[in-house]
């Protein structure tokens, strides 16, 4: 085995590239995840820990309506909104948000709140302008184009950037940005909603779900589990909470490692003798500290992996703004999203940095994740809470992501204990396979086959039919 020293050089070599290449989604690894084992489960939230800050929103709505967007095709029309909604009038913390409806039928459509993980990364330059929104960037970085397999087909949708810090978002108070994490993240994106649906109230008696990935694993259930709550609650507005799912969620650090290292070992990018080491010299459970040689045998599997897109990793790399791509998901689409965002006329047509603040806008605010400040060790119990709940509960992972591999979702999964009541099958699309499905008790868990983390980029139409299924509350079909 190579010395120690080997180990460090390779390492600090991966920690460089990683941080020139790699920024899209930033939830922690296992160095980062040692100073956060701070609480097992997700804290027991309702609205009598903290105060509601409900306030006027008369006349906001029609503030927000966006007429165009720079570059989007003149052909396409559709009622569009973005703008801010004050959280916290004391510390002047206001969150972004992006609201576009469904071009048909929008009235007879759901609400459904898109969030992106991180932590620390937005939803705006992610969910909605790389995944599920009606635009696309173009390679100029100027111009859009139409998203044939948006999900504003079936939906209604809005986008928030979460915490203050990201994105657009912001507070006026420096010390929100010091301790950022699970608890403050989940009560301030409660309070937008509350204030979201007293500016657009068409909306409250409407049903809704929440959608996201990766880190959103944390973020969604524990919105969720306080939505439930302070519905019992007279005083509070009602939110028609009626389901939520979650793409390639990191839900429970004990799975999200051993299944991260399974999934490069099973798909041959690792060697027998570096997996078995991980195997037998890691402890992965709660409060537990990594060995040295643990860390060893982790540092020489990243050296093994380092030049491979982790979010998906048959993909081709994007190197100084130009890939080797040829079909499907170009890797350099957050550069031009990045050069879009920062055009001043998109800013003002979003009602966007309203005072012109200079600062770069950053689809991942790298302060934010390091300063993250608590996160539960796992989500599961919280999972199990919502799943007895009965609202609707969907999992599903693209199979090339090992960022946040399928296993570790599997894994996850049968750490829950519940009962199967459709075994694993093919679901089908077009006539090919399109993932594969299984359904538990107050669960379903699907597959998207050929997608990486970011699953609605790489395999659009599938993502969109899983959508679409979600939605109607059925699994999609097998032959």
């Amino acid at each position: 085995m190579k010395t120690a020293l080997v180990f460090s050089i390779q390492f600090a070599i991966l920690i460089l590239v990683q941080c020139v290449r790699n920024h899209f989604d930033h939830f922690s690894e296992f160095q980062e995840f040692q100073h956060l084992k701070q609480t097992y489960e997700s804290p027991d939230l309702s609205t009598a820990d903290f105060v509601v800050h409900v306030s006027s929103q008369h006349g906001l709505k029609e503030n927000d309506k966006i007429s165009r967007l720079p570059g989007q095709p003149k052909s396409f029309k559709l009622n569009q909104y973005s703008g801010y909604v004050t959280v916290d009038p004391h510390n002047g913390r206001a969150l972004f948000y992006y609201f576009s409806e469904s071009k048909h039928e929008s009235s007879e459509k759901p609400l459904v709140l898109w969030l992106n993980g991180g932590p620390g990364c937005s939803s705006i330059g992610g969910g909605t302008m790389m995944e599920v929104g009606p635009f696309r960037v173009n390679k100029d970085g100027k111009t859009l184009s139409i998203n044939i397999n948006s999900w504003i087909k079936e939906a209604n949708m809005l986008f928030l950037e979460s915490p203050a810090g990201v994105g657009f978002s912001y507070s006026n108070k420096s010390s929100d940005y010091e301790t950022p994490g699970d608890v403050q993240t989940t009560k301030d994106s409660y309070t937008f909603l509350i204030n979201w649906l007293e500016r657009f109230p068409e909306y409250k008696t409407r049903d809704i779900y929440i959608t996201g990935e990766s880190y959103a694993g944390h973020y969604i259930p524990q919105l969720a589990q306080l939505i439930l709550r302070s519905n019992g609650n007279d005083n509070n507005t009602i939110i028609n909470l009626k389901g939520i799912m979650i793409g390639n969620a990191l839900i429970d650090y004990e799975t999200q490692q051993k299944g991260k290292h399974d999934f490069l070992w099973f798909r041959s990018m690792v060697s027998d003798e570096i997996h078995d080491g991980i195997v037998k010299n890691c402890d992965f459970s709660w409060n537990s500290v990594l060995s040295d040689i643990c860390k060893a045998y982790i540092h020489e599997e990243d050296y093994l992996v380092w030049n491979v897109f982790p979010f998906e990793i048959y993909a081709p790399l994007c190197l100084n703004g130009t890939s080797t791509k040829t079909v499907g998901f170009d890797p350099c689409t957050q550069d031009y999203i990045e050069s879009y965002l920062n055009i001043p006329e998109v800013q003002k047509a979003l009602h966007a940095n309203l005072t012109s603040l200079p600062g770069h806008w950053e689809d991942c605010n790298d302060g934010i994740f390091k300063k993250w400040a608590d996160q539960p060790f796992t989500m599961l119990p919280t999972i199990q809470r919502l799943m007895e709940s009965g609202i609707r509960f969907w999992i599903y992972s693209g199979d090339t992501d090992s960022r946040v591999a399928v296993t570790t979702t599997q894994y996850a999964i049968k750490k829950l204990k519940t009962t199967t009541k459709t075994a694993w099958y093919p679901w089908y699309l077009n006539g090919e396979v399109g993932g594969y499905a299984v359904e538990y008790e107050n669960l379903i868990f699907l597959t998207i086959r050929g997608a990486g983390h970011f699953v609605p980029s790489y395999q659009p139409k599938r993502a969109l039919a899983v959508f679409s299924s979600f939605l109607n509350g059925k699994p999609p079909a097998s032959m």
